[in-house]
């Protein structure tokens, strides 16, 4: 057995094994002694379903209906609720607490010294939330100062103890994973370590729910603000529900972020909680319910702020007419650097502004391109999620190991060392994305002569050789005004 599959296993943790581990994560801080998790499970069962993030997803996929959530957080309790509160009555239908990076490497101490100078200075000095430090007093009072689900959001490889001290506290979601928060966010952690980590956490989400209490697990795609061709993200969201299932969690939404190019946008979409179903039913996981997010640009933003609107407003329509069941809004000030409250109301309304103009509208197969496209994405992730389990033997915890260790699951400009880097993405005539280079992704040869062929209509349209340079172009293309050229 590889050395990196050490001691681990895609197998549920028996309870017994679970608490045991749990006295060590606690202790990483002294907040997490205020956890008891019979309090919690009580504390939960008492608040209002509207306030409970995976029912709100759950009722938006019946209606049909696009949710509208942010990303956002501040170093002091009251600012928080501030900001939660502003936000609540700009229209948005799931609040954000977007923890700081001291607290997503575990860096308590600094995060302390961070709230006491914010307290100081009467601004935050720390560019997230500290939802440790808070403690679960500190985070019931922000939950219990609005109407709506607060979502932890926090892009740390290792969330145990924050995950056991905000659902202690009364949020109802966890964003992340054992494997986009590792290659997308870190140089040289792991895989097995995050993976384990992970583990932990969603077996604490399942602990949740087998005494009735949903915890929304939220993932986030490999969102290296690039280009990604949906068969990554896809894939590896697919394989994320499939490890949290595995441990018990019962409701989860799987990450796109907006490539740009329509069609292929609502392809992706359409194929998320359909293959997620389909991989999920397969394994044997029926009680998990699925739901779909799109993440609106996550790349370069236009510095003109009504050039940016047009960017937040095309995210917008595409979330709506691909049917997810919730949009991460962007603001128009993304290209300055942290946005004001009041921009990121801006970007709020005007989603909820083209959201409102598509309810009922929906593009389906029967329109020339999305049908071919989902098509394309269908045997690509079939074929990338098959080989992981087969180079796992059966396991995919391990799979997932050994198929970065060889470039099966690669994504495109990831930093961490554990990601080969050999797939190269770039846009076809229409603005699609495809690929360059496969690296070793498994995609069978007769898809790979489909991306050839839509690249050679690029060269053939613009005149230019489809190569590096263009990559390159199409990373800053939407902060330029275009697609592709």
């Amino acid at each position: 057995m590889n050395k990196t599959d050490y001691n681990l296993a895609n197998k549920k943790w028996d309870e017994d094994y679970f608490l045991s581990v749990r006295p060590e994560v606690l202790g990483m801080w002294h907040t997490g002694r205020e956890v008891d998790l019979d309090d919690a499970v009580q504390y939960h069962l008492a608040m209002p379903r509207m306030k409970n993030t995976g029912r709100i997803l759950a009722k938006a996929k019946e209606e049909g209906r696009t949710c509208v959530a942010f990303r956002g957080g501040v170093a002091t309790k009251e600012g928080q609720i501030e900001l939660l509160q502003f936000l609540q009555d700009q229209g948005a239908d799931l609040l954000p607490a977007t923890c700081d990076s001291y607290t997503r490497n575990l860096r308590f101490s600094d995060v302390e010294k961070g709230i006491e100078e914010s307290i100081k200075k009467g601004y935050s000095v720390l560019n997230g939330y500290p939802g440790v430090n808070l403690g679960v007093a500190g985070n019931r009072s922000v939950v219990e100062s609005v109407r709506l689900p607060v979502t932890c959001k926090h892009g740390s490889v290792d969330g145990r103890l924050l995950a056991e001290v905000t659902f202690a506290g009364g949020m109802t979601d966890f964003n992340g994973g054992g494997i986009c928060f590792n290659v997308v966010y870190c140089k040289d952690v792991p895989l097995d370590v995050s993976l384990k980590n992970w583990q932990y956490v969603d077996r604490l989400i399942g602990y949740y729910a087998e005494r009735g209490v949903i915890i929304n697990r939220e993932e986030s795609g490999a969102l290296t603000g690039t280009l990604v061709p949906p068969c990554i993200s896809l894939s590896i969201g697919i394989i994320e529900a499939l490890l949290a299932a595995e441990q018990g969690v019962v409701s989860m939404d799987i990450s796109y972020g907006q490539g740009g190019n329509l069609l292929q946008d609502i392809a992706a979409i359409r194929c998320l909680n359909v293959l997620g179903d389909k991989w999920l039913k397969k394994m044997g996981y029926n009680d998990m319910v699925l739901t779909s997010k799109f993440d609106q640009w996550m790349g370069a933003f236009p510095y003109d702020e009504t050039s940016a609107y047009g960017v937040l407003v095309l995210g917008a329509a595409t979330a709506a007419l691909g049917g997810a069941q919730q949009t991460i809004v962007k603001s128009p000030q993304e290209a300055m650097g942290v946005p004001t409250k009041e921009a990121n109301a801006g970007g709020i309304r005007a989603t909820k502004q083209a959201i409102g103009m598509m309810t009922n509208q929906k593009l389906g197969i029967e329109v020339p391109g999305i049908e071919e496209e989902m098509d394309l994405i269908t045997q690509e992730v079939n074929a990338i999620i098959n080989t992981v389990y087969d180079m796992g033997e059966g396991d995919l915890a391990i799979g997932v190991v050994r198929a970065f260790e060889s470039g099966v699951l690669d994504v495109p400009f990831a930093p961490s060392v554990r990601n080969i880097g050999l797939a190269m993405p770039v846009r076809d005539d229409r603005g699609a994305l495809r690929f360059l280079d496969f690296g070793n992704l498994p995609i069978p040869e007769k898809i790979k002569k489909i991306h050839r062929k839509k690249l050679d209509a690029r060269a053939k349209k613009y005149g230019k050789p489809v190569d590096f340079n263009r990559v390159v172009e199409d990373i800053y293309g939407i902060s330029k005004g275009y697609l592709v050229q």
